[in-house]
């Protein structure tokens, strides 16, 4: 069995998830006992929202980059970069380590595909939904991706810093979540990503009649699979 180097932390609460979804596929597919291996390095969000905030990518990929690096001297066989807004620095993070990353917006078209979705509903961080290295990777595969309108991106946002990632999960904040969604689906979305990891908190798929593709589930479920030895 491989070893999975988690970055974790951003936010922590979801990546108890992460930690518990890995550790469920493994005893799933393997049976008796089986737990996965893993090596978990968690950063400072505050820092790293910080960076965020003020632009300051290149500081984020410094800080995740060293992450994986300690990760790879640890033992791990490759990494998993437990949230999505952060595989914006993932290029960056590969030029310092010689093992892959397992992209979150890479496993998440796979599994669009093996649904035969076409279109689809993007929500996720404001960087995450406007900017092009997340829906880029969905795309270059054949999928439209369709996103909220700018108050509705606004909305999305704040639910996720101020309420989801403090692990606050408000009845009200789902119901906005779930007339974007709503909104998406009349737009043609066949189906609605929630790219953010902590989204799956708040929405899941018994909320809704449109198909529900959880980053966190699926990117979680893909490193326990790729941890096993062929």
């Amino acid at each position: 069995m491989k070893t999975i180097g988690l970055i974790g932390g951003m936010s922590w609460e979801s990546t108890v998830t992460y930690y518990q979804v890995i550790n469920e596929t493994i005893r799933r597919e393997l049976g008796g006992l089986h737990s996965a291996k893993t090596l978990l390095y968690s950063v400072d969000f505050d820092q790293i929202e910080k960076y965020q905030a003020s632009g300051e990518w290149d500081k984020s990929a410094e800080t995740l980059s060293d992450a994986a690096v300690r990760l790879e001297k640890a033992g791990a066989d490759f990494i998993v970069i437990c949230t999505n807004t952060m595989h914006k620095v993932a290029p960056q993070m590969s030029e310092h380590i010689s093992i892959p990353i397992i992209h979150i917006a890479e496993a998440t078209a796979d599994r669009l595909k093996e649904q035969g979705i076409t279109t689809v509903g993007l929500l996720g961080t404001k960087y995450t939904m406007t900017q092009e290295f997340y829906k880029a990777k969905l795309t270059e595969t054949g999928i439209r991706v369709l996103i909220p309108n700018e108050e509705d991106v606004e909305t999305i946002n704040s639910v996720i810093y101020d309420e989801l990632c403090l692990g606050n999960i408000r009845q009200e904040s789902k119901s906005k979540y779930l007339a974007i969604i709503d909104k998406l689906a009349d737009k043609g979305a066949q189906g609605v990503i929630l790219g953010c990891t902590e989204i799956g908190l708040l929405v899941q798929q018994e909320d809704t009649d449109l198909p529900v593709f959880d980053t966190t589930l699926i990117h979680a479920e893909k490193a326990a699979l790729s941890s096993i030895d062929d």
